[in-house]
C-alpha cells in the first residue's frame, strides 16, 4: 500500500486538515477492500483524523471509485476533508481525470475539480432539528451556547450557537464530558466579527468519541452549518472559517437536499508501508 498524507481545505502544507490517502487499485478481495480490521491498524498508525481507502470500480456504474473512511478507532459514514485529499491524489497522480463519484455509505459523493486547482464536493445536507440545550453541555464546553441543533444521522452532532466569535476560539472544552452528548462530537459555531476578513462564520469540532479530541477542518460539519447559516445570512453561497490551531476554509453553497463544499489540498508526504 501506498500512503500519502495531504493536507486539505488549505492552499500550503502544515494547515488544514491532515488525511491519509491509500489507493487500492487492484487489491484482491470480494469488496476490493483488505479486511476492515487491516484498515482500522492502518488508519490507527496513521494516526489522523482520518484515513481514507479508495479502489476503481467497474466502469459503467453509478460510480468511479470506492471509498471507506476510518478515525484512528473507528469507521465513520462520511467525511469531507479525506473525500477532498482522496480526489486530489487522484487528479494530481492521474489515476483519474475530470469529476470523479465516489461509492460511500452516504451515498455517491461527487468532486468536480476547477480549473483554479480547486474542488468542489457534492454531499448531502443535513437535516437540522432544534433540541433543548442538554444539562451539563455548558459546563463541558465552557460557554453557554444560545441554542442547539442535531445534525441527523450521517453527521451525527451537537451543533450549537455561541455569541461571538470569540467565544468560539476561546473555548476550553472537556472533550471526555462532550462525548456524552452525541453520537460524534459537537460542532460550535458563531457569525463572523468582521465579514471584510473572508469568511462567514466560525466554528470548531469535537470529536471525543472518534478518538479527535478537536478535528482541524470538517467538511462534513459544514454541511450543516451551510445551512444553518445560509437561513440566518440570506445567502446561499458563503464561506466558513474553522478556527483550530491549524485553521482552514470552506466555501460552502446551500443546494437544497445538497451542500457543495469547496477548497484545494496539498499532497505533503509520501510514503509505502511495508508491514
Amino acid at each position: 500500500m501506498r500512503i500519502r498524507i495531504v493536507d486539505a481545505f488549505t492552499d500550503r502544507p502544515f494547515a488544514g486538515n491532515p488525511a491519509g490517502v491509500v489507493l487500492l487499485d487492484g487489491f484482491p478481495g470480494p469488496d476490493g477492500f483488505p479486511d476492515d480490521g487491516r484498515l482500522q491498524n492502518v488508519a490507527m498508525e496513521v494516526n489522523h483524523a482520518e484515513t481514507a481507502f479508495a479502489h476503481r470500480l467497474p466502469p459503467g456504474g453509478t460510480a468511479d471509485w470506492a471509498l471507506r473512511w476510518f478515525t484512528p478507532v473507528a469507521e465513520v459514514a462520511m467525511c469531507g476533508h479525506a473525500t477532498l485529499a482522496t480526489a486530489h491524489v487522484l487528479h494530481t497522480t492521474g489515476a483519474h481525470e475530470g469529476p470523479v463519484r465516489f461509492r460511500t455509505r452516504s451515498g455517491v459523493l461527487t468532486a468536480v475539480p476547477g480549473e483554479d486547482g480547486s474542488i468542489t464536493l457534492d454531499f448531502p445536507t443535513a437535516p437540522l432539528t432544534a433540541v433543548e440545550l442538554p444539562e451539563g453541555v455548558a459546563g463541558a464546553l465552557g460557554a453557554r451556547p444560545l441554542a442547539a441543533f442535531d445534525t441527523g444521522p450521517y453527521v451525527g452532532d451537537l451543533l450549537v450557537e455561541l455569541a461571538d466569535e470569540e467565544a468560539v476560539r476561546s473555548l476550553a472544552p472537556d472533550p471526555r464530558s462532550l462525548g456524552a452528548y452525541s453520537a460524534r462530537g459537537l460542532i460550535a459555531t458563531a457569525r463572523a466579527e468582521d465579514p471584510a476578513r473572508g469568511y462567514d462564520y466560525v466554528s470548531r469540532c469535537f470529536f471525543p468519541n472518534l478518538g479527535i479530541d478537536e478535528d482541524p477542518v470538517t467538511g462534513s460539519a459544514h454541511t450543516a452549518l451551510a445551512p444553518f447559516w445560509s437561513a440566518r445570512l440570506g445567502r446561499a453561497a458563503l464561506t466558513g472559517l474553522q478556527a483550530s490551531r491549524r485553521s482552514g476554509r470552506v466555501r460552502t453553497e446551500l443546494r437544497g437536499d445538497r451542500t457543495l463544499l469547496g477548497g484545494r489540498a496539498v499532497t505533503v508526504i509520501e510514503g509505502e508501508l511495508t508491514a
